[in-house]
């Protein structure tokens, strides 16, 4: 019997997380707060909902992946707006990801096509990680980060709390790139990036 879910927002991380659903979801609607979203169905058939959703289908699992390169220093406030006991989330992980039995992972975690996690690496909560991204062993990806498309983390680095790291990104191994941090398109990182930092380039440098 497939679980149902809900998705928050209708974005194109959420629309993009329809791909990734098994045999074991059925998504029911998305919940997104702008108004001229709601109330109709899109080119997926689904319906988008206001946050009334949540209690009325109050045994659907919710997937909530806000966030982009110019809002993912909301991402905390807004899911914690959403007022869901840890129950309430769900994980979702692309079948076609190859995830160690080695490594852990939180919950409300989007995992997308491709995807490569490697032993004792240690994924936090309120992750989305793009498709073909690799993270390599004993790294950590903290709370409420955003991970792009094909970013290749190296060993033994730390992505701090509520970053967004763009795609194409390479990071050195044993790095640690600060929370609330933001590093641009295509970039390579080589040093260890302070907290509330914006990085770009190759190498990365302050921007």
């Amino acid at each position: 019997m497939k679980k149902k879910l809900i998705i928050f927002p209708f974005n194109g991380n959420g629309i993009e997380a329809l791909d990734c659903l098994t045999d074991h979801f059925e998504c029911i609607g998305f919940v997104d707060d702008t108004v001229e979203k709601q109330g109709r169905r899109n080119n997926f058939g689904i319906d988008v909902f206001n946050r009334n959703a949540f209690d009325k289908y109050k045994e659907a699992l919710v997937l909530a992946v806000p966030g982009s390169p110019d809002s993912y220093l909301g991402r905390k406030q807004l899911i914690e707006d959403l007022k869901l006991p840890v129950k309430r989330f769900a994980t979702i992980i692309h079948p076609t990801a190859a995830v160690s039995a080695y490594c852990s992972i939180g919950y409300n975690v989007l995992i997308m096509e491709c995807t490569v996690i490697k032993a004792s690496v240690k994924v936090g909560s309120h992750i989305c990680i793009l498709p073909n991204t690799v993270i390599h062993h004993d790294s950590i990806v903290k709370d409420y980060s955003l991970i792009g498309a094909n970013v290749t983390i190296a060993g033994m680095t730390t992505i701090g709390d509520q970053c967004y790291i763009g795609s194409g990104t390479s990071v050195k191994n044993n790095i640690t790139i600060g929370n609330k941090s933001l590093v641009g398109l295509g970039s390579n990182v080589i040093r260890n990036v302070p907290d509330n930092s914006k990085v770009a380039g190759n190498p990365a440098k302050k921007i």
